[in-house]
């Protein structure tokens, strides 16, 4: 099985080109191929499919086994991925994914994409609640980027208890379909800095649908303006959003790691 290994500041994923058929037992084969030191190791799965209402389909499962419904680091590898390969020439792109059809806008440096910029849906940012987990009590700001989020304002989000309450909030019966937890920090009007905690993955370097949640949020809240840069561990995204009712766009990097082909029995 020949697979692509990329990353959007270190969220990583493995990419499988399914134009042609999908493997059988996706979860299990996510499960499987995302283990670090036992298999490829990834954040999860992304396939590339065909699609009747765009110009392609993606399909992405997290580390567990689990679908998302959108991936906003996956999604701009996913364009790099289907121009690098000259499965499009197009520099502007319709994807479709659970949580809708997302464009794409490809930045080339010579032949290769280098960055892209997603329009990421219109954020739906709820009133904020105040739960217990872990047996702590937070506030959490519920923010749908077609995939559902929790957004945990911190005063340093270095020292947050990500590993604490990250597994709390992503299964507390609040978020019947487990969530997403962002914690943010508020350094500027126009910078925030991000860990998450992935629904089925854990914490990883960055989230894309996690930083787009995270600056919808804080504008909401008059904590920031409406073009900001989102620091996570992995590296920086510029977003930008009009407000609400206005879908929000996201750029940045997308990287090819390398291209392998699995051999073991699934």
């Amino acid at each position: 099985m020949k697979f692509t290994k990329m990353h959007g500041l270190g969220n990583d994923y493995i990419y499988l080109d399914c134009m042609q058929g999908e493997p059988e037992n996706l979860p299990e084969l996510a499960r499987t191929l995302s283990r670090r030191r036992f298999g490829v190791g990834a954040d999860g799965l992304i396939c590339i499919c065909p699609s009747r209402w765009g110009d392609f389909r993606m399909r992405m499962f997290n580390a567990d086994g689990s679908e998302g419904e959108m991936c906003g680091n996956g999604i701009r590898c996913l364009g790099k991925y289907v121009y690098d390969t000259g499965l499009t020439d197009k520099t502007r792109l319709s994807i479709e994914t659970p949580a809708g059809l997302r464009a794409l806008e490809l930045h080339l440096s010579g032949a290769q994409v280098s960055a892209v910029t997603v329009e990421m849906g219109v954020p739906r940012v709820e009133h904020p609640r105040t739960l217990e987990a872990a047996g702590m009590m937070c506030t959490v700001t519920p923010v749908s980027m077609g995939n559902p989020h929790a957004v945990l304002f911190v005063g340093e989000v270095e020292t947050a208890a990500v590993s604490r309450l990250g597994p709390g909030l992503e299964c507390h019966p609040a978020f019947p379909n487990r969530t997403n937890v962002e914690f943010v920090q508020v350094l500027a009007p126009d910078r925030l800095r991000m860990r998450v905690w992935e629904r089925g993955s854990g914490e990883t370097m960055a989230c894309g649908t996690g930083a787009a949640a995270s600056l919808a949020a804080a504008c909401v809240r008059g904590l920031c303006g409406h073009r900001t840069a989102v620091e996570l561990p992995g590296g920086e995204l510029a977003i930008t959003w009009a407000g609400e009712g206005a879908p929000l766009y996201l750029t940045g990097p997308a990287v090819t790691v390398f291209n392998g082909e699995y051999l073991d029995k699934l």
